[in-house]
């Protein structure tokens, strides 16, 4: 069971910063202590994170963009988990 309530919208911290890194072939999240390399799933999971969007918001366009259904468990699983890691901060 998710703890991420359904009113907030994450956002990345603002010592975060998302970005294409070409030498790593892949979205990458960099901030003052180091990098992350980020899967497919994770940077359009992240790329949506900016506070304007609810998880009802974020997780249809993830769908939509994927042709897909049923992704909101997986997507509450990382918000928490990238919240968890300090990646996230919640908008409400």
């Amino acid at each position: 069971m998710t703890t991420t309530p359904f009113a907030r919208r994450p956002r990345l911290k603002p010592i975060m910063r998302l970005q294409w890194e070409p030498v790593q072939d892949a979205h990458v999240l960099l901030y003052p202590e180091g990098m992350v390399k980020l899967n497919q799933s994770a940077s359009e999971i992240l790329k949506r994170c900016d506070g304007t969007r609810d998880l009802d918001t974020l997780t249809s366009e993830l769908e939509a963009a994927f042709s897909t259904s049923g992704l909101r468990p997986e997507v509450d699983a990382f918000i928490d988990e990238a919240t968890r890691r300090g990646w996230l901060e919640q908008v409400t």
